[in-house]
């Protein structure tokens, strides 16, 4: 049995769910967590952020429900909203983070997501990855060249089309997946608790 979390670095809610994937996480350090980037703002809607008028409405029903922060540099973003959210772009970028350190990618992915909503970063540039490879004690010029290659864009493109294969049509999803017995845990937003009764449930079927 495993848990695949799946997520856009670009989704809100999704930031907001980091805390309770780190908790859970650590809780079960027996169980692998796949880390699966989604495609949330792709094709047609890689557009300037202004042209979604919601964000910063649910921005603060996220910060209400989960507590997650929102930095200064990431306001003024949305204040000027001509920044282009591309979530191709940041799953190479997962992508890139994963292979430095696969144990770690929960960790990288929530550096990711901290990196664009409380510094303002762009998860399309190579300078973003340097830096949270720096931060995170990874081998940074590894980590760039890994986000520029090509098979970075291959392994997007692979998450993408795992997310699909697993029915997930909103993020965060949480996943306990157990040969082809597969549950959701927590789509949107759950709390540790929630996520614990969930999983506890699902492994005590595989015993009936």
């Amino acid at each position: 049995m495993k848990l695949v979390y799946v997520f856009d670095a670009y989704c809100g809610w999704s930031h907001g769910f980091s805390p309770t994937l780190r908790e859970v996480a650590s809780r079960h350090p027996e169980l692998t967590v796949d880390v699966v980037a989604g495609g949330l703002f792709t094709g047609e809607r890689r557009v300037p952020i202004r042209e979604f008028g919601y964000v910063q409405g649910a921005n603060a029903k996220i910060r209400e429900v989960t507590g997650a922060e929102f930095g200064e540099a990431y306001e003024r973003l949305i204040a000027d909203g001509s920044f282009v959210m591309d979530s191709e772009a940041a799953a190479c970028g997962v992508a890139a983070l994963r292979q430095a350190a696969p144990a770690r990618a929960t960790e990288l992915a929530a550096a990711a997501q901290r990196a664009f909503y409380l510094d303002g970063l762009s998860l399309s540039d190579t300078a973003t990855y340097r830096k949270i490879a720096e931060q995170n004690g990874l081998d940074a010029d590894a980590v760039t060249a890994a986000f520029e290659a090509p098979a970075a864009r291959a392994a997007a493109e692979a998450d993408f089309a795992r997310a699909a294969e697993l029915g997930v049509e909103g993020f965060p999803t949480l996943l306990a997946v157990d040969g082809d017995r597969v549950t959701a845990l927590a789509r949107g937003h759950a709390t540790t608790d929630e996520v614990e009764r969930r999983l506890a449930a699902f492994a005590a079927a595989r015993t009936v």
